[in-house]
Order: structure tokens, then C-alpha cells, then sequence
């Protein structure tokens, strides 16, 4: 596909001013409107953007190092630290490379050959490389009105919330994935359509497969006449094991606007060191239940420590575009309480590239029911098709995370969300003999900031939604260090604040103060640490004060 003239100039204006926006005093905040019209620009013209990065050597597995926390999804594999929103584009790049060869396996670029058609009621994909070919189709359902429509890809019938998007005004295109990756099969004998093409024993699991499958769709809408669907506003969506394929297939396909896993499990969103904590389906029961993750996976069911790579970055290789995670807290086996840190944890990426209203995470349901349409979804569902996909909406993300399985990013990362800079995009990473200063993290002050006085200070972000929100305060030690903290603030008035992390809390509403829980009270000079609570109510200003020990 050749890109429209201006388009990446137009996504890398659009992520510069969006990361200009995200300070407001001096105070980062997740509360972000975008402009409908600069909406559509949040999907890549391309499958991936980052092909043309020059990705360093890949460690191999007998190398690789134990890493108790989180990856950190900022720092390139050469050890140095990105300093601009362009510096993201290879960064990915290169945490694509590492899931595909230690989690998923590989997803082939496209084809040499995919041809098919498209019509109000079906689209088929026929596909030819290397002498092999294969071919499948699936069905489409198109909501009332005039097209042409955007579209989601709903995999495996069930679990999502058809009539609800048809409703908003976008077609229904109802994906079969056992005709491109069937499961039941041994490791050694996979069949599909993609097998097909590249062998039964591919190393390659079926939630890339499956993604692969997708991609084709999108080929051939792109190569339609475009009257009946649009080939720039695609999402895609599923539940439980096609909810894990959900969310690998937005990761990995940059021309999809909008990606909505649901209740997605083990090998899907849940973090694979949180996992073995949570009482979920165990590594070693979900890599071998089916085929969904790579060949390679299997070394590490019982040491995701050793991964470079965790799924926070999957969520990451999603950003800057559209994402609604839906979760069930009432399955333990689902594991929601690691996905919520996955989450929270991808959305650092997006904050850092001024794109926080643009992802949200969703477990706050009443009903416990597996895969049932939730009446607590439709009205965001609705929302996020009208800004990813008709570019008519301006609804930001909202984290919505159940206290039944509220998941903490602080007790999973050692790192710090860096402040990024706009440059002009790069299409390589620098080499390790030509490494780039590290930017300054958001723990410590910049070679020019100065380093507050005596004492601490506190700052605020805000995540909010209609009827909630999620605070989380910023404690930045003074130039003597802290041994304990105390912060004080007054929520905005008819709030309450319902649940609290890495704080211990004093009051419900009004004046509400926070204190340091053991593990960090002591904070060196300049540096900072973080603790957060959810609330019910309307968002407002609040203006914290710190008080050190």
C-alpha cells in the first residue's frame, strides 16, 4: 500500500502536540482531548511502521538475564534510555522483535500475492507466496445508513457486544481464526490457512496466526473500492481466547484504529510474572491447552522472569491508538489483577507520548458471567467507535479497575516514565557505539531543574470518567530526603474516595490525608515515588501538601 502524502508528518505533529498538552502548570495529566479531525491520523498507514528500524541482535534465551519487575519499555536494547516521541517507532520495533521471538513467534510480512473481494455480505481473502497458497473468507454484517462504513473484526462470534456496534454505526465483520489457525492441533502440525503458507511446523502460535489473518482482511478492503467499508477505520475485537487474539492483532498490525480485547486471560493482557501470584491459568496450562503462543514460550512457563519482554509492552505496541481493555475481576482464573497492571502499565507509553486519553481499562462490572455483553461497556464501546472509527467522538480513556482485582504497577516496576521530547522521526535506533544521553526520568530532577528545598512537594494527575476517576500523586523528596512523607488534599466536594494503594489514607472525602506505608517513606534527595486512589464523583482541582520526616 503506498501512504497518503503527509500522513506520518501529520502522526508525528499530531503525537508532538498532544505531548505538549499533557503538562498543563507543570503537572502531567492523563485527561487529554483530542480533536475529532485529528482522530483519524491515530491509525498507521501501514501494517507496521517500524520494518524499517534497524533492530540491534536479539539476546538468545540461554543469555538472558533474570528481571523480578516489569521490563522497562523506554530503554532500547542497547541500554540506552528514549528521549523523544519519534524514538518511539524503533523502540517498538524492537519489543516486536522480542515478543515474536521469545513469546508469540513471527509474523511474516505481507504476502506476495492476496487478492479477494468484498461485498455487503462476505469477504473473501485468497493469498499466494513462496508457490504456496491459501484462502478464507468471512462475513460481514453492515449496520443501517449509507456506507462506506469502518468496520470491526469480531473474532470467534461470541462475547462481543454486536448489536451494540452495529448500533454505533459500524459493520460487523464476523472472523472465523480456526480457518487460518485451528486449535486441537499438535505443535509439530498446525493447519489454517497461514500453515498453509508458511508449514505445519511453524514455530509461529495461533494468536499471531490468527493476527496474520486479520491483516489480510485489511488488505482487501484497502484494495476494494472502498463504497462499502472504509480501509482507514478498522477495529477489532473477541473474547476470552479470541480476546487474546484480539489484543495481539492490534499490537501488531499499526493500521488498526481501534482494539478492544475482552476478558482475555493467560497469554492475552494478564502480565506473565503477575500470573503465578494470582491463581490464573498457569503459563504451563495455557501454552499447552493450545497452540496460542509460540514454540518458544515454552521454555519460559515456569520463569517468566527470564522474559525480556512482558505484556505491558503489548499494550504499548498498541499506542498512540485506541485501546479498550474490558476485564472481568470475578474469575480469578482469567487473571484481571494482572492484567490491570498491564494495563497501567502500557499507560505510561501513552502518556509518555501525549496519548493517555486514548486507552482504557475496564473492570469495574457487576456481573460475573464469562464473555456475557455487560451493560456497564456499551455506552464506551459506543463512544470509542465514534472517536477511533467514525472520528465523530472526543470521550477520553478512563481507568475504571475493580477493587476485587486491583492490580498495583508500583510493586511491578523500578522504573520511571520519562519526560519525551518532539523531534523529527527516525527510522533507526542509535548504534551501541552511539548511544543518546538517557532523558531524565520522572523520579529525578534534569541537570537544570532545581532540586526542591528542604521538605517535599506533591503533584497530581487525574484519570476521569463520567461518575469517577483515578488520582495518582507524584511525592518528590527535597534536598535532604525524606525518612516518612505525609500528604494532605481536600477532593472536590460530593466525591469519595473508594480504595487507596501505596498509602496508607485518613478520610473518605473533604479533607483526606495520605501517609508512607513502610516500603517507601525514605526517598533520596530529588528523587520521587508514587501512590494513587480511586474515587466516585465528578473530578475537580486539587492542590496536595506535602509535610517530610
Amino acid at each position: 500500500m503506498t501512504t497518503s502524502p503527509g500522513r506520518s508528518d501529520i502522526r508525528s505533529a499530531l503525537i508532538a502536540l498532544l505531548t505538549a498538552a499533557v503538562t498543563i502548570a507543570g503537572v502531567a495529566t492523563l485527561v487529554t482531548t483530542i480533536p475529532s479531525a485529528e482522530a483519524a491520523v491515530l491509525a498507521a498507514a501501514v501494517e507496521d511502521e517500524g520494518a524499517g528500524c534497524a533492530v540491534p541482535a536479539l539476546p538468545d534465551a540461554g543469555s538472558l538475564p533474570t528481571i523480578a519487575k516489569l521490563p522497562d519499555p523506554f530503554t532500547r536494547l542497547n541500554g540506552t534510555r528514549i528521549t523523544s516521541t519519534s524514538d518511539w517507532q524503533c523502540r517498538r520495533a524492537e519489543i516486536k522483535k522480542l515478543a515474536e521471538k521469545f513469546v508469540y513467534g513471527e509474523k511474516p510480512a505481507k504476502p506476495a500475492t492476496v487478492t479477494g473481494t468484498v461485498s455487503s455480505t462476505n469477504i473473501t481473502v485468497n493469498v499466494s507466496h513462496n508457490g504456496k497458497s491459501s484462502s478464507f473468507s468471512a462475513k460481514v454484517e453492515l449496520p443501517s445508513g449509507s456506507g462506506p462504513f469502518p468496520a470491526v473484526v469480531v473474532l470467534g462470534g461470541f462475547g462481543a457486544d454486536t448489536a451494540g456496534i452495529k448500533a454505533a454505526g459500524a459493520a460487523v465483520i464476523n472472523y472465523d481464526p480456526y480457518a487460518v489457525g485451528k486449535e486441537g492441533t499438535p505443535r509439530n502440525n498446525k493447519q489454517g490457512a497461514f500453515y498453509s503458507i508458511y508449514g505445519a511446523s511453524s514455530s509461529t502460535g495461533l494468536l499471531v496466526a490468527w493476527a496474520w489473518g486479520v491483516s489480510r482482511i485489511i488488505d482487501v478492503i484497502e484494495q476494494s473500492n472502498g463504497s462499502i467499508l472504509r480501509a482507514d477505520a478498522t477495529g477489532v475485537t473477541g473474547c476470552s481466547r479470541f480476546g487474546k487474539g484480539a489484543i495481539v492483532t492490534g499490537a501488531f498490525d499499526q493500521r488498526i484504529a481501534l482494539t478492544m480485547p475482552i476478558e482475555s486471560g493467560s497469554a492475552g493482557a494478564p502480565i506473565f510474572r503477575g500470573i503465578p501470584g494470582e491463581g490464573a491459568q498457569s503459563l504451563s496450562s495455557a501454552y499447552g491447552e493450545q497452540p496460542w503462543l509460540g514454540d518458544a514460550f515454552g521454555s519460559f512457563t515456569s520463569s517468566p522472569t527470564r522474559l525480556p519482554v512482558d505484556t505491558h509492552e503489548l499494550v504499548a505496541m498498541v499506542a498512540p491508538r485506541g485501546l479498550f481493555i474490558m476485564d472481568n475481576p470475578h474469575i480469578a482464573n482469567l487473571g484481571p489483577k494482572s492484567a490491570s497492571v498491564a494495563a497501567l502499565g502500557g499507560a505510561e507509553v501513552y502518556k509518555a507520548l501525549g496519548a493517555g486519553a486514548n486507552i482504557t481499562y475496564w473492570s469495574d462490572v457487576q456481573d460475573g458471567t464469562h464473555c456475557a455483553n455487560r451493560p456497564e461497556w456499551r455506552t464506551p464501546l459506543q463512544q470509542h467507535i465514534q472517536k477511533f472509527l467514525l472520528k465523530t467522538g472526543t470521550a477520553p480513556g478512563a481507568i475504571r479497575i475493580s477493587s476485587r482485582a486491583a492490580g498495583n504497577l508500583a510493586e511491578w516496576r523500578d522504573w520511571q516514565t520519562p519526560t519525551l521530547t518532539s523531534t523529527p522521526p527516525s527510522s533507526s535506533t542509535p548504534s551501541p557505539s552511539e548511544p543518546s544521553p538517557s532523558a531524565p526520568s520522572s523520579g529525578s530532577p534534569s541537570p537544570s531543574a532545581p532540586v526542591p528545598g528542604a521538605g517535599c512537594t506533591a503533584t497530581v494527575s487525574v484519570n476521569a470518567w463520567t461518575g469517577g476517576f483515578v488520582a495518582t500523586v507524584k511525592v518528590t523528596a527535597g534536598s535532604s530526603g525524606t525518612n516518612g512523607w505525609t500528604v494532605g488534599m481536600s477532593v472536590p466536594a460530593g466525591a469519595t474516595v473508594t480504595s487507596s494503594w501505596n498509602a496508607n489514607r485518613t478520610g473518605t472525602s473533604g479533607a483526606v490525608q495520605f501517609s508512607n506505608v513502610a516500603y517507601n517513606g525514605k526517598i533520596g534527595a530529588g528523587q520521587a515515588t508514587e501512590f494513587g486512589f480511586q474515587a466516585s464523583g465528578t473530578a475537580g482541582a486539587m492542590t496536595p501538601t506535602c509535610a517530610a520526616s
